[in-house]
């Protein structure tokens, strides 16, 4: 009696890559490996196809994979180079998607939010014990820029309170957390008006601006900790879903 196979599990199947997942695959490798440095231009199409021993599609789609991913930069007339991978460059590939999680669930937002919160608490506590005298005078320029702008367009002076929290965010000295921090100052400010600014609560703002500066330069962690969250309790209710950044100003 012939003998029976059973039908084998899925991680045992054996299935046809394409030629261009392949190529994808090899060229990952020379980034991840460093035989491809960032700023080295890619080798040429010919090139690709005779150490791959593949057709010019496989290699263009892959090439073109590689662009679409941020790993490199594909510029007509001239060799693709590799790009710098940075938590920041990461991020920004996010955005979009991003726009479309808040848009199309609204209870992101509220999760957004408190995601800030904790984050920004944690942040703040670092950089009152890390700031330097630099520091606080960087972040005492930005909010007097911010004072300056105002009875101006909102656009810059939700722009300079970005850059007010993202300082904040840079004095920790971890690149990660200043993009992570970056990344959700964007998605608030630039896919939801934040009607904080334009609610008759400006010097309120401002005020706390200050006082937050006030505490990092004392060094005082927990006094910053418990300034930056009742800013941050009150500004955040006052976030409200928009179709984007022109609505700020209205």
């Amino acid at each position: 009696m012939a003998s029976q196979l059973s039908e084998a599990p899925d991680g045992e199947k054996i299935v046809r890559r394409k030629l261009s997942d392949q190529v994808l695959q090899r060229l990952r490798e020379m980034i991840r490996t460093g035989e491809l440095k960032p700023g080295d231009a890619m080798p040429s199409e010919r090139a690709l196809m005779e150490r791959f021993g593949v057709g010019r599609p496989a290699v263009r789609e892959a090439l073109q994979s590689l662009h679409n991913s941020g790993l490199i930069t594909i510029s007509h007339g001239e060799r693709s180079r590799v790009n710098a991978i940075t938590a920041g460059s990461v991020l920004d590939r996010s955005d979009e998607i991003a726009r479309l999680l808040l848009d199309s669930v609204p209870s992101n937002l509220e999760h957004l939010k408190q995601a800030r919160r904790m984050f920004e608490l944690g942040i703040v506590r670092l950089a009152a014990e890390k700031a330097t005298d630099e520091d606080v005078a960087e972040l005492r320029d930005l909010v007097a820029r911010q004072r300056a702008l105002l009875g101006t367009d909102a656009v810059p002076f939700i722009q300079t309170d970005m850059a007010f929290h993202a300082r904040i965010a840079e004095i920790v000295g971890n690149p990660i957390i200043a993009a992570v921090s970056a990344a959700m100052l964007r998605w608030l400010f630039e896919y939801h008006t934040a009607l904080l600014h334009w609610s008759g609560k400006e010097d309120v703002t401002l005020a706390e601006h200050e006082r937050i500066v006030d505490l990092i330069a004392a060094h005082d962690t927990e006094g910053a900790v418990a300034m930056m969250r009742d800013h941050l309790d009150r500004s955040l209710d006052l976030y409200a879903p928009s179709d984007g950044p022109t609505q700020a100003g209205r």
